[in-house]
């Protein structure tokens, strides 16, 4: 399908063919007919993309502070590598469409295939031929009492804005009657007369450009001016020398005379609403004298920017809030219906997908034409035709979703070929499912550095990362389906860096296809999963004298799994790492280990705290922790306990103390922190036994101390995790030089000892981790079934 990208280190923009994106639970997958550019959003992101990159460290100080500790904290070469990435990585541009529904995920059962709906959101409605739209950030388009006069997808399109134009007047208080005037007229504004004056309210407009307060006039204001003197003697006019009830700001502007203008033409205790960006330096004495209420009107309505209401559909209750972003869309949509609104007056531009990035070229200013609204339409606008599924449902019995429906038999797989190149004769075909941050600043660089391995196939749930991993790292083609990938012959192995909640389905599914798997932490999130894998992973062999029935082997150790499985638990891999190992393997009595890491907070609504996504910070970062004193005790963990911080209501169980107790008689301590300062080294290791001491300090430097002689080791350029030798380990293990580097006794264990580690925390127990009990139980389960 085709999508427009922006590329945030030229500016450049343009129309890409990319994968279509996958039906993710609670989203709907539309086909778009129209969407609005937006003359305020993505110019302002198409202005600040297309500066020098002085230009933008001047426009934003708050990202180089952000660099300038990350290159303390991991050094430059890896802040570098960051930086550059994120540069080079595709965006998404885009929030606000119309189209058809052609696919909805299961639990969704007021939205069907084939309904007209308007969609919403940066990320979601974007300016591609179908996009992937969460429940509750969709409405219905409704049926008009004429039927000649049906709402339009052009119409429909400008949903988004509408409403944010609709919580602007909820956000004045705006009653039955009232003065209000409306400062800038441009899309937001003129959308805003309308309203304004469908509600029964006297509307009073100003813009800088004459032709904008004419249109005004026309769409319903009582008068319109271009002048601010000439403004505020207008609105005293009009209100018998009283000034207006409340006041709308739509311009976009860094200046603060629109505010400050506001407050020249309010009444006393009047209501002030900044809609669009301006400048902010309110002068007090007038919004003193007369006690104005200044506002900021955020975005749709309540429920915006909350992901338990955007991502995961839970509304709010209608009788405490009355107007969610939802219920505002849908409120826009039936103006419309019901020809309260002029929306065709406002398109000045309308521009084919193939052409779409001319309509950038109209919105920074470039053309020097005049404009205001401007659309992009697709093929299918206006035809129903269109729809894969023949023809829109007209019965309830058409519009009834089966399992097939619901699954990809409306979201076929769409692959599309990159590179020509062939795969180097005897080299591992890889598959990639995820394409995000952590696997193309961190993996595939490391993955490309190694001879042995072709790039054939990469997945990833949003199209634009597909492809620009693709053609970052030299794929054959990219693809919005992962079966494709797994029944690829040519695809010898798959790494998953997928969120959370996907990797042990994946895994499973990627062993079953005969694939070896190198998984990203965690390897799942839950015991019954991590059960599944080790049966999958261990296959028939994990059964004595290799037949159903037989008494189950008692231990990880009796087989490594086939295929291989590997987890990336990098940090064991490091080279200091291997360097402490090594001084560590002269001690020959218990040790005592203490990790401290300094993790740093995330906000509560993150996907990684998010239970569903992530299974919060324990499951999806400890784990790394809990691997590495496996690594450097030798043995699993037989006990834990973990317990939290206090928390005040600010962290979500992300400040932990746990112990561990290794079958080794080792002791081990690990403190994950996140109410700690960045300025601290993030990572901390601390080894005692056998009259020797190994701290180890953000990979970075690397003290061993014996007989009172010290040794110290840096790295001065950056830190040196082990991803490259993780990839280089795991390669070699596939190639049949080395065996699998990580024992699966130990993938098991750690993650078992992780999970045991959050049960604990949340029951104050101790726990035992009693991993031969747990493996031969999952086997046992699977012979007996």
């Amino acid at each position: 399908m085709k999508q427009v990208l922006q590329y945030a280190r030229t500016g450049e923009l343009k129309v890409a063919e990319v994968p279509a994106p996958q039906l993710l639970p609670g989203c709907v997958l539309v086909r778009v007919a129209a969407s609005l550019v937006s003359a305020g959003t993505e110019r302002a992101s198409a202005e600040f993309a297309s500066k020098s990159l002085l230009a933008k460290a001047k426009a934003r100080p708050d990202l180089v502070r952000d660099v300038i500790a990350k290159i303390r904290r991991d050094g430059l070469t890896s802040t570098l590598q960051t930086v550059r990435s994120r540069l080079d990585q595709p965006q998404s541009v885009g929030y606000s469409s119309a189209g058809v529904v052609v696919a909805a995920s299961d639990g969704i059962n007021d939205i069907n295939v084939g309904d007209r709906v308007a969609c919403a959101g940066a990320g979601h409605a974007v300016h591609a031929e179908i996009a992937c739209v969460p429940r509750m950030m969709v409405a219905k388009v409704p049926e008009s009492r004429e039927a000649e006069s049906q709402v339009s997808f052009e119409e429909a399109a400008f949903g988004t804005v509408g409403a944010i134009c609709l919580h602007g007047i909820r956000t004045a208080e705006v009653a039955l009657g009232d003065t209000v005037a409306v400062i800038g007229l441009g899309l937001l504004g003129q959308i805003t007369v309308q309203l304004l004056n469908a509600a029964g309210c006297r509307v009073f407009g100003m813009d800088l450009l004459r032709q904008r307060a004419d249109l005004a006039i026309g769409s319903g204001a009582e008068a319109a001016c271009t002048g601010a003197r000439e403004f505020r003697d207008l609105c005293f006019q009009k209100t018998g020398g009283l000034g207006v009830d409340s006041v709308l700001i739509t311009a976009e502007t860094p200046s603060s005379e629109p505010v400050n203008l506001a407050s020249e033409l309010a009444r006393d205790r009047a209501i002030v609403v900044a809609v669009g960006t301006v400048g902010m330096e309110l002068q007090r004495k007038l919004y003193y004298e007369k006690e104005l209420d200044f506002r900021i009107s955020r975005s749709y309505g309540p429920g915006r920017y909350d992901a338990a209401y955007e991502q995961k559909g839970r509304d709010y209750p209608i009788g405490h809030v009355r107007w969610t972003e939802t219920r505002n869309l849908e409120a826009f949509l039936q103006f419309i219906a019901d020809r309260k609104l002029n929306l065709p007056s406002l398109i000045t531009h309308r521009f084919p997908m193939e052409r779409a990035t001319q309509a950038y070229e109209l919105i920074t200013g470039n053309t020097g034409e005049p404009f205001l609204a401007a659309l992009i339409t697709y093929a299918c606008a206006e035809s129903e035709t269109a729809l894969p599924v023949g023809r829109r449902a007209s019965s309830p019995v058409q519009a009834e979703r089966s399992s097939t429906v619901s699954g990809s038999a409306l979201n076929p797989s769409e692959r599309i070929s990159v590179s020509t190149v062939s795969p180097s004769p005897g080299s591992t075909g890889l598959g990639v499912l995820g394409a995000g941050s952590f696997a193309q600043n961190t993996l595939l660089p490391a993955l490309q550095a190694i001879a042995d391995v072709s790039f054939i196939g990469v997945c990833n749930a949003t199209g634009p990362r597909s492809r620009n991993a693709a053609e970052k790292f030299g794929f054959s083609y990219c693809s919005n389906s992962e079966a494709e990938l797994l029944q690829d012959p040519n695809i010898k192995a798959v790494l998953i860096a997928t969120r959370h909640n996907l990797h042990a389905s994946q895994c499973l599914a990627a062993l079953r296809a005969g694939k070896a798997v190198f998984c990203e932490k965690p390897l799942c999130l839950n015991e019954g999963e991590l059960a599944a894998l080790v049966c999958a992973a261990f296959g028939e062999t994990a059964f004595a004298g290799g037949e159903r029935g037989a008494p189950a082997r008692q231990d990880a150790r009796d087989c490594s799994p086939k295929p291989p499985l590997m987890v990336g638990f990098n940090r064991r891999f490091a080279p200091m790492a291997a360097q402490m190992k090594q001084f560590l393997s002269e001690i020959h009595e218990p040790l005592a280990i203490h990790y401290r890491v300094n993790a740093g907070y995330i906000p509560a609504d993150h996907w990684m705290n998010d239970t569903e996504q992530g299974g919060g910070r324990i499951l999806g970062e400890v784990c790394h922790f809990v691997d590495f004193l496996c690594f450097l005790a030798g043995a699993c963990p037989i006990e834990v306990q973990g317990q939290t911080v206090g928390n005040p209501g600010q962290y979500s169980m992300d400040n932990v103390v746990a112990s561990l107790k290794f079958a080794n008689g080792t002791l081990g301590t690990i403190s994950y922190l996140a109410n700690g300062d960045k300025a601290v080294s993030k990572e901390r290791v601390e080894v005692f036994g056998g009259g020797s001491v190994a701290i180890l300090e953000d990979f970075r430097r690397l003290e061993l101390v014996r007989n009172g002689r010290k040794q110290i080791t840096r790295a001065r350029w950056g830190q040196d995790k082990g991803h490259k030798a993780e990839m280089q380990a795991f390669v070699d293990a596939l190639r049949g030089k080395t065996s699998l580097p990580i024992p699966f006794e130990q993938i098991v264990g750690s993650t078992l000892a992780t999970m045991r580690i959050q049960n604990s925390c949340q029951t104050g127990q101790t726990l035992t981790v009693q991993l031969s009990e747990f493996v031969s139980s999952a086997l046992q389960k699977k012979s007996a079934h």
